[in-house]
């Protein structure tokens, strides 16, 4: 998907390197060629049309910034080839409606704080569409039920909106999906998800995800979820391979009460009043695990069956001092820091 890609970033160019352009595209890089503010001519516009034709969804373009005036959604109709199209970070924009105009898009990343038109998701040419990205805004209210007809959808990111979210679940190919900011809302709409591979909850409040029933899910991010407390049955997700737990600072207890035959990578990061890490010896193929100012005790997790395949262990109070002495330790037990 275009998100893994190594992204390059082309700030505000008044001409264009045509042959730097094409050879990090055929190196596999996400090029991005930005503008903070409409400093773009029709004659630039026009070339960078033609690189929208020549590459796939690799060659973006990105409107975002514009503090000084309002983003014109008209001036995408002189790019009508692009595929990747990032209008986000904007305040203040006119003439959303001609998204419409776009039929080749395939990446949409679309951010409008002060956004009125909440049904746009109804008027967006979603055929070709295989990730959307949806930033917040002053009125968290796009309507999402249309997002059920964006069939071709594979990565969805989704910040502080939630009407009608329901709808996500309808997306029988969706791989990657990011709740970002949303609050309280019911989750259980995740389980229709039966491709997907990564699921992060960033932000917002919950107190846990117990609606998620057993899954496929590979790799799970919980970071800064206000008010999240509790992780029960982490065997629900049988297929994982990384679990990032960060700055859930309600979060007591961890514990993988059965085997996790697919777990490599974890980490737990400032999470302060977590107490408890067990079951560690129900993952036997885990290779790096790193600990970051919890109320954890180091010999509490050395003294537990670990795997033979853990090589890097990292484990940090902040305390300069008492870190120097664990770093010291776990070398001599023979794990690696990075």
């Amino acid at each position: 998907m275009v998100l893994a890609n190594r992204q390059i970033g082309i700030n505000n160019p008044t001409d264009l390197d045509l042959s730097y352009i094409d050879s990090e595209v055929r190196d596999n890089k996400h090029v991005i060629v930005q503008f903070s503010d409409d400093i773009y001519t029709d004659g630039l516009l026009t070339i960078l049309n033609g690189l929208c034709e020549t590459y796939d969804e690799r060659f973006a373009i990105r409107f975002y910034g514009h503090q000084t005036r309002t983003f014109d959604f008209k001036t995408l109709l002189k790019i009508p080839k692009v595929k990747s199209l990032y209008v986000d970070c904007l305040t203040h924009a006119d003439n959303i409606l001609a998204l419409a105009e776009l039929s080749e898009l395939k990446l949409l990343s679309l951010g409008v704080f002060e956004l009125k038109e909440t049904e746009i998701l109804k008027l967006i040419n979603s055929k070709r569409l295989s990730t959307l990205i949806l930033t917040e805004t002053r009125s968290k209210a796009i309507n999402l039920e249309y997002i059920a007809d964006y069939k071709k959808l594979q990565s969805v990111l989704i910040g502080n909106h939630s009407k009608n979210i329901d709808a996500v679940g309808e997306l029988s190919n969706l791989e990657f999906l990011s709740l970002n900011s949303i609050k309280k809302t019911p989750v259980n709409f995740v389980n229709k998800l039966k491709n997907l591979n990564t699921l992060n909850f960033l932000f917002g409040g919950r107190e846990n995800i117990d609606e998620i029933e057993e899954n496929e899910i590979e790799n799970l991010n919980i970071t800064w979820v206000r008010g999240f407390n509790s992780f029960k049955d982490i065997s629900r997700f049988k297929k994982l391979k990384t679990l990032l737990i960060t700055d859930n600072i309600q979060l007591q207890e961890i514990y993988f009460n059965k085997r996790q035959p697919h777990l490599t990578d974890l980490k737990i990061l400032n999470c302060k009043t977590l107490t408890s890490l067990r079951g560690l010896e129900n993952l036997p193929l885990l290779t790096q695990l790193r600990i970051f100012r919890t109320n954890l005790d180091v010999d509490n997790i050395i003294n537990q069956k670990l795997s033979p395949n853990l090589k890097t262990f990292a484990f940090y109070t902040s305390k300069n001092k008492i870190d120097a002495e664990i770093k010291k330790m776990l070398q001599n037990k023979g794990y690696n820091e990075w």
